[in-house]
């Protein structure tokens, strides 16, 4: 795949697929036909690194939040909650989810409930590796029980918000693209003594630090979205592990349009829980791929 593959074609396509808030599941799902034959989702970057040391939160509030990432992913695995609220002009669509990722061999698998009003009803499981993501139950032509398969340099957002949810490692991979760093106060979740933190944070930059394919969904949103200063609020305990964040994300529901009235604003938010506990994922075997033509959509 070339770099105009990857560069040039989302700035073609988003805003006819992203225009409706309820529709923003589908998103994937509606760009499968041209993304047939490729392969890659998200990942967790240098999470993978070791230190012998205990982890422990910096006391340097940008430091703390660019180090959540790398921190989290050395517990080996998360449980997650997610939630999606989508916000245009005219109207507003809220997408839940439950899941969790394996940061040792890098996989994740999340369920999503899909609003009222959606073409696609019920939920949507997805699949995420880095580089790529799988989704089952993404349109009416698709067979059930079968999966597409996309990479994420196909969609216009990388699959940070395209299929309901952000995955736990994308995640915590755009701290890493941190910019500014406020210390808010310490609030107590759940018996749990939590340091909360807001600022501003780069996608492009946290694709960059991130690296590899687990880089390439922050980059592709990194070029869509049409606020480059994404705005975050992150919690984190002693230890520096990520309990949850919320991104904002921005894009122009009408091609190249500017104004406020044609923004649709994406608030995302990820709460992790129950570090190391074993999470059952796996990717979807080549025979239960649904294999799409070139010219089929798959609504």
């Amino acid at each position: 795949m070339t770099d105009q593959q990857r560069t040039g074609r989302p700035a073609r396509r988003p805003a006819p697929h992203l225009r409706s808030a309820a529709g923003a599941a589908l998103l994937a799902a509606a760009l499968a036909a041209g993304a047939a034959g490729c392969s890659g989702g998200s990942g967790g970057g240098s999470s993978d690194q070791q230190s012998n040391a205990p982890d422990q939160l910096a006391a340097d509030p940008l430091t703390a939040v660019r180090n959540a990432a790398d921190i989290t992913g050395r517990t080996g695995s998360a449980h997650t909650a997610t939630e999606l609220v989508t916000e245009s002009a005219e109207k507003k669509a809220s997408f839940s989810g439950t899941g969790g990722y394996d940061y040792v061999k890098r996989i994740g698998r999340l369920e999503v409930q899909v609003p009222p009003g959606a073409a696609t009803t019920g939920k949507i499981v997805e699949v995420v590796l880095p580089g790529t993501v799988y989704l089952q139950n993404s349109g009416a032509k698709v067979p059930e029980g079968k999966w597409v398969k996309l990479d994420v340099r196909q969609l216009p957002d990388g699959n940070l918000v395209s299929s309901g949810a952000t995955d736990p490692a994308s995640s915590a991979g755009a701290l890493r693209g941190a910019q500014k760093a406020e210390a808010v106060g310490t609030e107590t979740v759940d018996g749990v003594s939590l340091h909360h933190y807001r600022g501003t944070l780069d996608l492009a930059k946290a694709a960059d630090a991130t690296g590899g394919r687990g880089g390439d969904g922050l980059r592709m949103g990194a070029q869509t979205f049409t606020v480059k200063d994404v705005p975050y609020d992150a919690w984190l305990d002693d230890q520096g592990r990520l309990r949850k964040v919320v991104e904002v994300f921005t894009f122009a529901g009408v091609a190249g349009s500017k104004e406020a009235k044609d923004q649709v604003k994406v608030t995302s938010t990820t709460a992790l829980s129950d570090f190391g506990k074993p999470v059952e994922a796996a990717e979807p075997s080549a025979s239960d791929i649904y294999q799409m033509k070139p010219t089929e959509s798959p609504k």
